[in-house]
């Protein structure tokens, strides 16, 4: 209810700025250690997913705190996992402002921000010092001016494995011109086999995700799924914004860049179970895209995946959605008589 009668305010604030003071905010609140929502203690949402334990399914998905300041005010939402990130190795400003907008018509929102961050090197220290009430990804990219981008994610992995519980490599933003390219052929191979090895420190191997696109083709699919089970990736995040425009209502429709929210939804449905399909469910799926309610995530868990993560939805549904979305996916699991999350994971 507070949310609802704070979202115009916030709404009539420039999209880019009105996202940076809500991390300011979440930041303070996560200094102060302060309580924002009752953190679920409902077993049958504990899962474990490539060896880690999440207290919960619901994650928070890369792009939201790309610099890691917030993670201890995210955390404290309720979520199981928190992903930053995009990071890149050299801190880059990304795209010309404005570059972030909301299509309030369709709870949608189009972004062409560009990997704009500032660094891993200044980012991983906060990742360091965080409380960590749950599982922490760091999302790791390749910088737009890069002479050797298979460089920049080798780089990228290996630093980021030696904080975080595991790691993303992000070749789907299609704000980045050619980035898109490396999900296919021998590229990919090349960058998998790189970042394989890159992750593998003497101390520790933590999981190694790919994050993939929603507008790709069926033998798209079909290798994309070859090459992660050849080269040892531990789950695929399906997936990212995309460049097509389904049906929108908004003036904003005829921007530039990746859209994601609710109209999102049908075409993040269709590809997690085409990678469902296409990894034979031999790979953990994390799903995202158009995910605001209890009922959508419990609807993309019983396609195949094992965890879902939010983004778009917060933005219209605000800070309490991820403790009632939990609530829901209790309740549905006790309806459909599972005694664990894990349980309803490919059941439809």
């Amino acid at each position: 209810m507070t949310f609802s009668l704070l979202r115009p305010a916030l709404f009539s604030i420039e999209a880019e700025r009105a996202h940076g003071l809500t991390i300011r905010m979440l930041e303070a609140w996560g200094q102060a250690g302060t309580p924002f929502a009752t953190e679920s203690t409902d077993p049958r949402l504990r899962t474990t997913v490539a060896g880690l334990d999440f207290s919960s399914p619901i994650g928070l998905a890369a792009g939201v705190d790309k610099d890691g300041r917030a993670i201890d005010g995210f955390f404290a939402l309720g979520l199981g996992s928190v992903e930053i990130g995009t990071l890149t190795p050299v801190p880059q400003p990304g795209n010309p402002r404005p570059r972030l907008f909301r299509l309030v018509e369709d709870r949608a929102v189009i972004n062409r921000m560009g990997f704009n961050n500032g660094g891993l090197d200044a980012a991983l220290p906060r990742a360091a010092a965080a409380r960590r009430r749950g599982v922490l990804g760091i999302n790791v990219g390749a910088n737009k001016d890069a002479a050797d981008r298979i460089a920049d994610y080798r780089g990228g992995v290996e630093k980021a494995a030696l904080i975080a519980d595991y790691v993303t490599i992000n070749i789907s933003s299609p704000n980045t011109p050619g980035l898109r390219d490396l999900q296919h052929g021998a590229a990919l191979a090349e960058l998998l086999a790189a970042s394989d090895e890159a992750r593998r420190l003497p101390s520790r191997r933590p999981p190694l995700f790919l994050k993939v696109a929603p507008d790709l083709e069926p033998a798209a699919i079909d290798e994309i799924a070859r090459a992660a089970t050849e080269h040892h990736i531990d789950g695929l995040i399906v997936s990212n914004t995309t460049i097509s425009r389904p049906g929108l209502r908004s003036p904003r429709a005829t921007e530039t860049g990746g859209l994601s929210g609710a109209p999102l939804t049908a075409l993040a449905r269709q590809r997690l179970a085409d990678f469902r399909k296409a990894t034979g469910g031999a790979l953990p799926l994390i799903s995202v895209g158009g995910i605001g309610s209890a009922e959508e995530a419990y609807a993309r868990i019983r396609a195949g995946a094992s965890l879902v993560q939010l983004y778009t939805a917060l933005v219209y549904e605000g800070p309490g959605l991820p403790h009632r979305i939990a609530r829901g996916l209790s309740l549905l699991l006790k309806r459909d008589g599972h005694d664990h999350i894990a349980d309803a994971v490919g059941a439809g």
